[in-house]
């Protein structure tokens, strides 16, 4: 017994929960769940596995920035189309609570590996000649066109996380409804 917190007469412990089939007691009150596991909220899914799942795209970052197999190979496809399948795998499979979010988060990590990536191979891409301003900023210095060309790459590489795990968690949506309405027809 805790002494900073008192026992509450009006609500006294349950010596049969958890479920002990040696209590006299058992089975356990049912005013206690059956199952003591909390439902699912939120994503559904732990940070890790999200982030895990986004990772899953990285090596097309790293094939593409680094220019080690050609742009419409049978590799590259297969890193571009395969993640975004397996996200919508798992996420059926474990039933997660709002498959479009949870799939919208798990784009907008993959675009922040995706910014990430672009910035660690920027100089592996763009070498001695890396993007420049046009127009009337085509004078600012060298470390302005850097500062602009990066943030501007980094911003548009979350975008596009962003939007393809949007594209990504409708079907995922869409599925998980499909699946739901046929399970509700043969009941």
């Amino acid at each position: 017994m805790n002494p900073s917190n008192p026992p509450n007469p009006s609500n006294p412990p349950n010596p049969s929960y958890p479920p002990n089939p040696s209590n006299p007691s058992y089975p356990p009150n049912p005013s206690y769940p059956a199952n003591p596991r909390p439902a699912r909220r939120g994503l559904g899914l732990p940070f890790l596995a999200l982030l895990g799942l986004a990772a899953l795209a990285f090596p097309r970052v790293v094939v593409h920035d680094l220019d080690l197999a050609p742009p419409q190979g049978v590799l590259t496809v297969l890193l571009a189309v395969l993640p975004p399948v397996i996200w919508v795998v798992v996420v059926l499979a474990a039933r997660v609570p709002n498959p479009f979010l949870t799939v919208l988060v798990i784009g907008a990590l993959y675009g922040v590996l995706l910014a990430v990536g672009h910035q660690l191979f920027w100089d592996s891409v763009w070498g001695d000649d890396p993007p420049r301003l046009g127009g009337n900023l085509s004078d600012v210095s060298d470390s302005t066109h850097a500062i602009v060309t990066r943030a501007a790459a980094f911003v548009s590489s979350l975008f596009t996380g962003v939007l393809v795990g949007a594209v990504v968690g409708l079907v995922a949506w869409g599925l998980s409804r499909v699946r739901g309405s046929r399970r509700e027809r043969s009941e």
